[in-house]
């Protein structure tokens, strides 16, 4: 059930509402009912104020969630495929993965009704965007368990959504740890870099331009391949021309024929490519373009490779700090 971000999908997310990062208040129950159900409380998500159990005890995640429910140590018993995280997955959580059960695909449309409703869920943690919520029948689900909807607008919010995963799932003990490791863990590249780093102008190369229409992504600060760069002191020139909402306020899709002045003022040039270093086609496009060649970065030499720009939780984020430090270590010698 994961979102392909492409174009198409950043128009979709134009009406995604900003993730909050509160949780909800309590229900007003302080503890077991006297009937003996759980204890619950009323929960904020996309899709209203959801009453959900306090410690949930069987938990079905999807989307952006299953990562972080994975990371957290939510009790699980059903996820949909998130096969782009794997690669960032620590042994102990893509072994989790693997052994448990499928209820849905890569896309929301690929929900397994009659497998969620099997796994016997008290919790139902849908991690898509709001729009895409309609690929999804909600009033189904809810006669299963109760359902949170807790999904992204921008990439950089999955900061406080995967900690709102986490805490719907009443799973925040090894959350908030994670998120200390990762945090010393950024201050200290960025203390590193920090007598060069900040001084760069830098742009951007994504990895869902569209070389069938002849662009190429530009990513600027709060995208998917930037976030986490800023958090070592990085920090990408400029804005997009017209912010379109979702997505769309932090990059955009120029035709291949605007790279020069779209670049023209980068000190610096990043550009995502896969967890294996290959090149993603959209940026092969473009690094191959002799465009690309002339570009005054390019000319002195300062373009790094950015690997693992698909992390949307802490723990798969040290990994991408890893990987940000690798790239800028020339920088350090200049």
């Amino acid at each position: 059930m994961s979102i392909v971000r492409s174009p198409r999908l950043a128009g979709a997310l134009v009406l995604a509402l900003a993730v909050a990062t509160g949780c909800g208040s309590g229900s007003g129950d302080t503890g077991a009912a006297a009937d003996g159900k759980a204890e619950t409380r009323v929960f904020k998500a996309d899709n209203g104020d959801i009453t959900i159990p306090v410690s949930p005890k069987r938990v079905v995640a999807t989307g952006y969630a299953v990562p972080a429910m994975l990371e957290a140590d939510a009790p699980l018993v059903g996820i949909s495929t998130w096969k782009r995280g794997l690669p960032l997955m620590t042994e102990e959580d893509l072994a989790a993965y693997e052994k448990l059960p499928k209820v849905a695909g890569e896309q929301a449309a690929e929900t397994n009704y009659e497998a969620i409703a099997q796994a016997e869920p008290d919790l139902i943690v849908i991690g898509v965007p709001k729009p895409v919520l309609a690929d999804i029948d909600l009033a189904r689900l809810e006669k299963v368990a109760p359902v949170v909807a807790i999904g992204p607008n921008v990439p950089s919010a999955w900061r406080d959504l995967s900690r709102k995963q986490a805490d719907a799932a009443g799973a925040l003990s090894k959350f908030d740890a994670v998120r200390g490791e990762y945090q010393t863990k950024a201050d200290s590249v960025a203390k590193k870099y920090a007598d060069v780093l900040p001084k760069l102008k830098l742009a951007h190369v994504g990895a869902y331009g569209e070389v069938a229409k002849g662009n190429f992504q530009r990513e600027f600060n709060g995208s998917w391949g930037t976030n986490i760069a800023q958090d070592t002191g990085a920090n990408y020139y400029g804005q997009v021309k017209v912010k379109g909402g979702g997505s769309r306020d932090v990059s955009e899709y120029p035709s291949i024929e605007e790279l020069p002045a779209a670049f023209a003022e980068a000190d610096a040039i990043t550009y995502s490519v896969n967890a294996d270093g290959s090149i993603p086609a959209p940026v092969k496009y473009v690094l191959e373009s002799e465009l690309w060649k002339n570009l005054p970065a390019v000319k002195a030499g300062k373009t790094y490779p950015f690997r693992y720009t698909e992390a949307a939780t802490y723990q798969a984020a040290m990994k991408t700090l890893d990987a940000v430090d690798q790239a800028f270590a020339p920088l350090l010698g200049r």
